[in-house]
């Protein structure tokens, strides 16, 4: 009988506990906002910015939750398991902005990122290794200075100017205008082997004040060679630059009748073709040449 007994208790515990009564008020204002606050921090986004916009939330929504409860004197599992997560959001967030800060650059870096690498979708990490390359220095040319003299400067470096217009010389003439974002010695860098040396074939002088980041040839390869990711953005930033180029020299290409040339057909240029009228006048009938009449006779 006692065994009877015991085996109906324990099956009367083991049963689920059944809602006697609804609760008259609601739970306190701290457990709807910690579930707001996690609804948010579940609509973050991807990369460094959404990383960051996700952890703050939750870390926010997890600490009103252990807020929370901490009120409940019943039991202590859910407050350790909301504190915990708290815990390893709040890292989250520490973490995400350090690396944050890390990709984080001056404005003229920033203003290269903009204009040259963003729009290839090339990603704030890579970028912040390209930076790291050149350590972080942008050169000064002051106006009427040179960067670099036909046949004396070597090519040892990559640059692009960040401000600024420099003039492009051979020989004293006038070749072409070089803007911001656009590399200086872009020609002279594709021209070269990795171990092959060589020189300035033209004069860059600064019409005004410029400012440029350069990447020494050495040390930018060494890159290349650990990141081919970064190879391929600079061979398509440099080949587009030098098209670029070639075709700002187009737009000045014209003989002594002021047709343009077709840097495409070196040998041809364009121009208004001459109407050609339909009349017996404007199509004159040549005469057998005596050289003909002289092979006949013979």
């Amino acid at each position: 009988m006692d065994h009877l007994t015991e085996t109906n208790l324990t099956a009367e515990t083991l049963e689920y506990p059944v809602c006697s009564e609804w609760k008259e008020n609601p739970e306190g204002s701290m457990f709807h906002l910690a579930h707001i606050l996690l609804v948010l921090g579940c609509m973050g986004g991807s990369g460094f910015y959404g990383l960051l916009y996700m952890f703050s939330f939750l870390t926010l929504g997890f600490f009103c939750y252990s807020m929370w409860a901490w009120s409940d004197p019943c039991t202590t599992d859910s407050f350790s398991w909301t504190f915990a997560l708290f815990a390893f959001c709040l890292a989250q967030v520490v973490h995400v902005s350090y690396r944050l800060r890390r990709v984080t650059f001056d404005k003229e870096f920033q203003d290269l990122y903009d204009y040259m690498f963003k729009k290839l979708g090339v990603s704030l990490t890579h970028f912040g290794k390209i930076v790291e390359c050149c350590e972080g220095d942008v050169y000064t040319i002051d106006k009427d200075h040179c960067f670099a003299v036909e046949g004396k400067t070597s090519i040892d470096k990559l640059s692009v100017l960040i401000s600024g217009r420099i003039r492009v010389t051979v020989n004293g003439e006038f070749l072409h205008c070089i803007y911001p974002f656009q590399f200086l010695d872009s020609p002279e860098w594709d021209s070269l082997r990795p171990s092959e040396e060589g020189f300035f074939q033209v004069t860059l002088r600064a019409d005004n004040r410029c400012r440029y980041v350069a990447w020494r040839r050495k040390k930018l390869y060494l890159l290349f060679a650990q990141h081919r990711y970064i190879a391929k953005i600079f061979a398509l930033l440099v080949r587009n630059d030098i098209a670029e180029k070639l075709f700002s020299l187009n737009d000045k290409a014209f003989d002594i009748r002021g047709f343009r040339y077709d840097l495409r057909l070196p040998s041809f240029c364009h121009g208004p073709e001459p109407e050609i009228e339909n009349t017996s006048e404007s199509r004159p009938v040549l005469g057998p040449s005596k050289t003909k009449t002289a092979e006949r006779d013979s």
